[in-house]
């Protein structure tokens, strides 16, 4: 009885010792099986490959049927169809259901035709196509904004909002442009004229002033027993006359007038391709301007040289430009005068335009010929057709105003330079010595003292001597 207990005994240990060890067998038996060799298969969408196995298969198996559909055509051959753009398993058993091998099988759009139309509608361009999930990614540089446009065109036509751009666009694409405004105007004018003044007493105490007057130099403060005057700012003017019982006074003018401004203005301005660019030389000119409750504000109108311009390098060196250029001054003899408080007017000379052009072309964006004509005269009706008598009794006046203006654009592709290259206004003056200044006069100091070399030595070599401008005929 006490052996049968023993073994009892026994026989429970072993069992509850042995229990863990058939579990750990157990999962010694299960493993990821590796047999074979895998690989990645690319199978375009909508497309199909077919797979050649070096071993006969006997079954197949496919993870996700949505993304791509298998089929064998023999024991060695697999028919694979791309549906839907993803990454599935495809793997292959022989006839002991052994695993021969697992295949990755991705699905990705079909970028092939729109490869060699890249090709064919952009030689010459290093631009990469890969696919991701199911949209597009074009990388690589390129040689213009305009032809990084053309292959995002054309990549949204096979990838309808699923194209990602990493391309650059290489080259210069910095843009400075170079504005000329010129105008020059003339004027000329020419006046002949004449006044006749007879006064004095007749029929008794009376006093009587028969005369011409069809010029204005006659003083309106003349009267009977003085000397005839003439007004103030009369110019060329020539007066005759006598004091007696008849006051006889004869005025007569002859002037002509001739004027000429010349007005030029050169605004550089340096931008970035596709960034606005604005620049003002000038200043602001306070305008008064009444509000509701009766009270004035101010607002400042800005005036001078305005450039304002969004270049666009579109390919190579051809330049696409958006510019706005003025030119405007201020004109107090057409200002007005309201409650004590004066206000100037403007001139003002602008365009606004789009031009196309290469690098260092010029375009001459704006132009304008103006001739005005002004031709007047005054008689006394009747006594001023006499002939010779008459002209005592007429006034003619001429005026003619020609005026001329052209706005010239230059662009230039840039890039930067070394400060010690470029020079400056002030590089051309030195200020003078005392030597210089107090001995012999001089506001700025010799020649000796200038720079010799680089480009502040090209602005010293300039002067202010020679002919400028034109004269219209």
């Amino acid at each position: 009885m006490r052996l049968n207990k023993y073994l009892k005994a026994a026989l429970i240990g072993l069992a509850l010792t042995a229990g863990p060890l058939v579990e750990d067998a157990r999962a010694d038996n299960l493993r990821v099986v590796r047999t074979g060799t895998e690989s990645v298969l690319n199978v375009p969408m909508n497309r199909a490959v077919v797979v050649e196995s070096d071993e006969p298969f006997a079954e197949l198996s496919i993870a996700n049927p949505a993304i791509a559909d298998i089929s064998s055509l023999s024991e060695r051959t697999i028919y694979v169809l791309g549906k839907t753009p993803g990454t599935t398993t495809l793997t292959i058993l022989d006839g002991n259901g052994r695993l021969i091998t697992n295949v990755d099988v991705r699905v990705a759009a079909d970028v092939t035709e729109f490869k060699e139309r890249l090709r064919q509608i952009l030689p010459g361009e290093s631009i990469e196509v890969r696919t991701a999930n199911d949209g597009i990614v074009l990388s690589g540089t390129v040689s213009s904004a305009q032809k990084l446009q053309r292959a995002l065109d054309l990549a949204q036509r096979y990838a309808p909002e699923r194209v990602s751009n990493l391309m650059t666009v290489g080259g210069v694409q910095q843009v400075m442009l170079k504005v000329r405004f010129a105008e020059m105007q003339r004027s000329v004018s020419k006046n002949l004229r004449s006044s006749l003044s007879i006064g004095g007493p007749i029929f008794g105490e009376d006093e009587i002033t028969i005369g011409s007057e069809t010029g204005t130099w006659l003083n309106s403060g003349n009267s009977y027993g003085d000397a005839v005057t003439v007004a103030d700012g009369t110019e060329g003017a020539l007066l005759l006359g006598f004091n007696g019982a008849i006051e006889v006074g004869i005025l007569l003018e002859a002037l002509e007038s001739k004027g000429m401004v010349r007005t030029l203005a050169e605004p550089n301005l340096t931008a970035l391709s596709g960034q606005e660019a604005k620049f003002l030389a000038g200043g602001e000119y306070p305008v008064p301007v009444s509000q509701e409750d009766g009270k004035l504000s101010v607002t400042y109108k800005p005036f001078g040289v305005e450039l304002n311009f969004v270049p666009t390098v579109i390919d190579g060196d051809l330049i696409n430009l958006q510019l706005e250029a003025a030119v405007s001054s201020i004109d107090s003899s057409n200002g007005i005068t309201t409650d004590a408080i004066s206000i100037d007017a403007f001139r003002r000379r602008e365009t606004s335009t789009t031009v196309e052009m290469r690098d260092g072309e010029s375009f001459a964006i704006a132009g304008l010929l103006q001739d005005d004509f002004r031709d007047v005269n005054g008689q006394v009706p009747w006594i001023g057709d006499i002939p010779v008598l008459g002209a005592l009794f007429r006034s003619a006046e001429y005026e003619r105003q020609q005026s001329e203006l052209v706005i010239i654009v230059t662009p230039h592709l840039v890039t930067p330079t070394r400060g010690e290259a470029l020079a400056l206004p002030t590089d051309r003056v030195m200020p003078p010595t005392e030597k210089d200044l107090f001995l012999f006069g001089r506001t700025s100091s010799d020649d000796a003292r200038r720079p010799r070399t680089g480009g502040a030595a090209e602005v010293a070599r300039q002067d202010f001597t020679g002919s400028y401008g034109y004269v219209m005929d």
